[in-house]
């Protein structure tokens, strides 16, 4: 039997491991402006358009009943993201490597019942997600990448 060279195990062992998780991974809140267009790849949503701002713009894309904006600060990071329409998106698609940590906290968050509104909070990310049957609204947000000059009431 053939000993396997420690440089090639350790090659397939990162390669592995690499296409395990980039398959997942898009990267859009806390990413760069160029994961929105993976964000309409995934969702197969059109670029509605580009709204410029004082230190942050908004790129807007629709799929399936829904808007998705998406903020950018001057610095290329998407720090926000916020939705409306008929159904929400796909929240695997658009908070990236912020997913795991809003599906744990999600888990800690009681239920209420008869509410519609929801609001999940973590050491880095807020999701909040509201709304009745073909009326649904949310957003998402980092806080430590906001710019200054914009208010969590602002990204709607």
């Amino acid at each position: 039997m053939k000993k396997i060279s420690p440089v090639l195990f350790l090659s397939f062992a990162l390669s592995l491991l690499f296409f395990t998780f980039t398959g997942r991974c898009y990267a859009t809140l806390g990413g760069p402006p160029d994961s929105v267009q993976s964000d309409m790849k995934a969702l197969s949503a059109a670029r509605r358009g580009t709204i410029n701002y004082d230190g942050y713009t908004i790129q807007e894309i629709t799929y399936s009943g829904a808007t998705v904006r998406e903020y950018i600060s001057s610095s290329d990071v998407v720090f926000a993201i916020a939705w409306n329409g008929q159904v929400h998106p796909d929240l695997k698609v658009l908070l990236g490597s912020y997913l795991d940590q809003y599906e744990n906290a999600l888990q800690e968050t009681p239920r209420a019942f008869g509410r519609r509104y929801q609001k999940v909070t973590t050491d880095t990310i807020v999701v909040e997600k509201g709304g009745h049957m073909g009326s649904l609204w949310g957003r998402a947000y980092i806080p430590a990448l906001m710019p200054p000059d914009v208010s969590v009431d602002m990204i709607e």
